[in-house]
């Protein structure tokens, strides 16, 4: 079913979407999104210790830039040149590696003294569609914890060592433990109308934002709709040989009872092209388990929401925004009489 795009009254009066992970996954799924609402927030993980990011984050002492930025340019609405300022890479020199779009949020820090401050005046800037929210402003790491014993600290790391160690994440963890999290980011799971985990790196995007102090709490006790966006490909060295339900298992272990109601599935075909490719990579589509979903308690739902096009499979910004809808609007209801959900207008 394709979506409408609503008129802008519509828009401005759009439902509370709340998108939690990080990654390339939750910035894809926000460009479609943003064209239904202006009421969207991401909430963000910052665990990344790898790349750009992880210079700024030992040199400066800030948390990493890299993944608030990416959905702040998936927001953004800019000029053609500074959408391409956001997005250049140095390629010589000490800067060699960085994004400008990092470079610009180091220097707010440094001007705000606060990330949080300057992640809200970048997002000014840009003129951003709804708000993007650091899940927390603590200096953390990801520690990974394989099923043989071993263990790793630093997000970057882990690929290496999964592939060492050859057996699967028992589980990840934060250090410190359990740090606070930003009380906007609770806010807006609170106040949402529909709750998205994914789509993205299950281990070092999604499940990092539910290790922090009282996410994944707020997000169970929220009456909105909670959906899984699966990926549309396993992960190399994170979730080789992974089906729907193991990645479900595996948030729901790191989360609390009631965080997720339904799983949304690609049920388009991968190019062969790309099959083989990620082949080589040991990557393979996702498959979906439907007896073991179901096993869970959830609901399943499968849409053809893969790109058709590109050197990579991932999904279709506007076919997995048109699908969130249409699951959106049959089970969104008004409320009259209190604090109004919204649906989107036939």
């Amino acid at each position: 079913m394709e979506q409408r795009i609503p008129n802008p009254q519509q828009w401005e009066r759009g439902p509370r979407i709340v998108a939690v992970g990080g990654g390339t996954g939750l910035s894809t799924m926000l460009r479609g999104l943003k064209k239904y609402t202006k009421n969207l927030t991401a909430v963000v993980t910052v665990a990344d210790d790898g790349g750009g990011s992880g210079v700024l984050r030992q040199d400066l002492g800030m948390p990493p830039p890299g993944d608030i930025r990416h959905c702040m340019e998936a927001l953004a609405n800019t000029e053609p040149v500074m959408e391409r300022l956001l997005t250049y890479r140095f390629t010589e020199g000490s800067l060699a590696g960085q994004s400008f779009g990092n470079l610009i949020l180091a220097a707010l820090h440094g001007v705000t003294g606060s990330f949080e401050e300057a992640v809200t005046q970048m997002s000014h800037v840009l003129a951003i569609t709804g708000r993007v929210i650091p899940v927390t402003s603590a200096d953390v790491r990801l520690e990974a914890v394989f099923e043989n014993g071993a263990r790793v600290v630093g997000e970057s790391k882990i690929y290496a060592c999964k592939k060492e160690q050859d057996c699967r994440i028992h589980h990840v963890a934060l250090i410190p433990p359990r740090p606070a999290p930003l009380p906007a980011a609770i806010r807006a799971i609170g106040e949402a109308d529909l709750i998205l985990l994914g789509p993205g790196s299950l281990y070092t995007s999604v499940i990092p934002n539910l290790l922090v102090e009282g996410v994944a709490q707020a997000i169970a006790r929220s009456d909105a709709p909670k959906i899984y966006v699966c990926n549309i490909m396993t992960q190399e060295g994170e979730t080789e040989g992974y089906t729907a339900a193991d990645h479900l298992e595996a948030l729901l272990s790191h989360g609390v009872p009631g965080l997720v109601d339904l799983c949304l599935a690609n049920s388009a075909p991968v190019e062969p092209g790309l099959l083989e490719k990620y082949r080589a990579e040991d990557a393979a589509p996702l498959v979906v388990d439907r007896e073991r979903v179901a096993d869970l308690g959830l609901e399943l739902v499968e849409r053809p929401v893969a790109a058709r096009e590109g050197d990579f499979a991932r999904h279709d910004p506007d076919q997995l925004a048109g699908a969130i809808l249409e699951i959106y609007r049959q089970r969104a209801v008004r409320i009259f009489g209190g604090e109004r959900r919204y649906i989107l207008e036939e």
